[in-house]
């Protein structure tokens, strides 16, 4: 049999480690090829490890011009550009909403919210308008609760499950865009939530346990192939259940 994902291309923004690799290998073991940007060297790194349907392009996920760049690129290599997941985020500005300065919160915005929407509207314009194709925006349980400190991080995950609906009917029908919401993940954005408190982090989780990216790559790779072919405008929280019993405050 085929594999799920045989003959076609994505794209990974802020692949070259942490929740973006574990994305990245599972399309790949799922038949895919696939392109890792970071706004680094590291995604070049990164894709050697992957085999000859991998390569790696420094690209910063907020910079237009990178992004078509890189979505040409993917084209010229591999012909097309099939399924694009927009991952890559950043968390400046931690703290109470009423003391993060403009620069901050804007900068969160333009990572976490206006660069998946470019690379969006440059795929759907270089390739998917008229060959079809796949989105999938990494948000966060953060989009969907309210937590201390996090107040800039979760609007901005708010407002990109929004615009995954958004999307999921302006792109259909032969587009589908979903998101992804994973709660407390092992990765370096997220270590300030479970280093040095990982034993009472995953006791209150009731899987037992914190996330690790392969949780949420695997989850991904499903969104991306045909067996979630009736699936857009959703956003798959990968919790291990951590919602379902919020901490006290």
């Amino acid at each position: 049999m085929s594999a799920p994902l045989q003959d076609r291309t994505a794209i990974v923004t802020g692949a070259s480690r942490g929740i973006g690799l574990a994305i990245a290998e599972a399309l790949v073991a799922d038949g895919a090829k696939v392109v890792l940007t970071s706004r680094g060297d590291g995604a070049e790194q990164a894709a050697a490890a992957l085999g000859d349907r991998a390569i790696g392009i420094r690209a910063h996920a907020s910079d237009e011009s990178s992004a078509a760049g890189c979505i040409q690129a993917a084209i010229d290599r591999f012909g097309s550009v099939d399924i694009l997941v927009n991952n890559a985020g950043t968390n400046p500005a931690f703290g109470p909403l009423v003391e993060v300065e403009d620069a901050g919160f804007s900068k969160v915005l333009e990572v976490n919210l206006l660069a998946p929407l470019r690379w969006s509207r440059l795929a759907w314009d270089a390739h998917m308008r008229e060959h079809g194709g796949v989105i999938i925006n990494n948000a966060s349980v953060g989009g969907l609760d309210v937590a201390p400190n996090l107040g800039a991080y979760n609007a901005s995950k708010a407002a990109l499950i929004h615009l995954t609906r958004h999307l999921a009917v302006e792109l259909a029908p032969n587009v589908r865009v979903n998101a992804v919401a994973p709660g407390v993940v092992r990765t370096r954005l997220a270590e300030a939530l479970w280093k040095d408190r990982e034993e009472q982090v995953a006791a209150a989780t009731p899987l037992g346990r914190i996330g690790e990216p392969a949780d949420v790559g695997s989850a991904v790779a499903f969104l991306a192939g045909d067996r979630a072919g009736w699936i857009t405008g959703a956003t798959l929280v990968i919790d291990g259940g951590q919602r379902l019993v919020p901490p006290t405050r």
